[in-house]
């Protein structure tokens, strides 16, 4: 069994550590919006009751105004990790299993869970640095756009080119927009419904900064929508969730990516400051790249300032948003306290 890739957050890990609190420690480990948005009044039913059909109905075609899916009702799922672990399963229904011949590419670096996941259902995984070496061996290939940690867009013409390839020796392309809601000129979903092997995912929580509601969208032919939902089981997604799907991805989301570009903002100012340089990174969390990264996590930690570092990247450091100009200064006079 694969080892379990280690994440943001982890704050009462650090917190064990390091000492503190946890509530009293600041996390910059994730890439979410650190300032929720307010919710929706939840009907007593909601809760009370097992979600009913109209509250599927609502959020999914939410979701496609909000995703501009167009023939595609998007469907919510538990969160996209939930059908990330399906992805394997998916192939074989498919017939494009490693037994045949096929393999799985991966665009890297990125998100660790696709590798992870092909790799313990034993698919043979090629992590390939460009779109380009993706080629007619691979049954699926997955590009997260833009990707994390590093933030990297790819045109929908080019992803659009590589689904056909794929397309034309029977595989699948999948492309993970986690992030896409603060870059949504780069999305394909309103392209999905003429891109036939193609699967998109949708995070609900990191733009709206609820995280812990646990809820994805998935966009793709009706078949394979059928599949995921079949396998997830009844109720997979809680009443309330769908409900502020159906709500939040109905209102004018426009202030939410202000807060969020004031917040960027905010971020690059400190980093400046402490002479940091920036390698990448999306509206919602910035990489660094600094050959002492190493000691500045530990200086950070010791001041119960957790951000996220990697093991396959040792010089990279990834800083999400703090919530308010405090707490952009609470982490400029931790980065000062560096002794280089």
């Amino acid at each position: 069994m694969n080892a379990p890739i280690v994440h943001g957050g982890g704050i009462t890990a650090a917190a064990a550590s390091f000492g503190g609190r946890p509530e009293d420690w600041l996390d910059l480990s994730t890439g979410i919006n650190p300032n929720p948005v307010a919710l929706p009044e939840i009907p007593a039913r909601v809760w009370h009751r097992l979600p009913d059909r109209h509250l599927v109905e609502t959020a999914r075609f939410a979701a496609r105004d909000h995703y501009r899916s167009g023939a595609i009702l998007p469907l919510p799922v538990p969160g996209t990790q939930s059908v990330i672990q399906l992805l394997p399963r998916l192939i074989e229904v498919g017939r494009l299993s490693a037994a045949g011949g096929k393999r799985v590419a991966i665009l890297s670096p990125t998100y660790g869970e696709y590798a992870r996941a092909f790799s313990s259902g034993g698919f043979v995984v090629d992590a390939v640095s460009d779109i380009d070496d993706i080629g007619a061996q691979h049954g699926l290939a997955v590009v997260v756009n833009p990707n994390n940690p590093d933030g990297r867009i790819h045109s929908s013409d080019r992803l659009e080119a590589l689904h056909d390839r794929l397309k034309a020796a029977g595989g699948f392309l999948v492309i993970d927009e986690a992030f896409g809601d603060t870059s949504p000129e780069a999305s394909l979903a309103p392209r999905a419904a003429g891109l036939s092997n193609l699967i998109i995912f949708r995070s609900f929580g990191k733009f709206f900064g609820l995280a812990g509601l646990r809820l994805g969208f998935a966009i793709a032919r009706g078949d394979i929508l059928q599949h995921f939902e079949d396998w997830l089981g009844p109720w997979a997604v809680s009443g309330p969730a769908l409900l502020l799907a159906g709500s939040l991805l109905n209102s004018d989301v426009s202030a939410i990516a202000r807060s969020i570009a004031e917040r960027q903002a905010g971020l690059h100012a400190v980093l400046a400051g402490a002479g940091l340089a920036v390698a990448g990174g999306t509206p919602l969390f910035t990489l660094v790249a600094d050959a002492k990264a190493g000691d500045i996590y530990t200086t950070l930690c010791r001041h119960h300032i957790l951000v996220r570092r990697f093991d396959y990247a040792p010089d990279w450091l990834r800083f999400g948003l703090a919530p308010d100009a405090a707490a952009d200064g609470r982490l400029a006079a931790a980065l000062r306290s560096f002794n280089r």
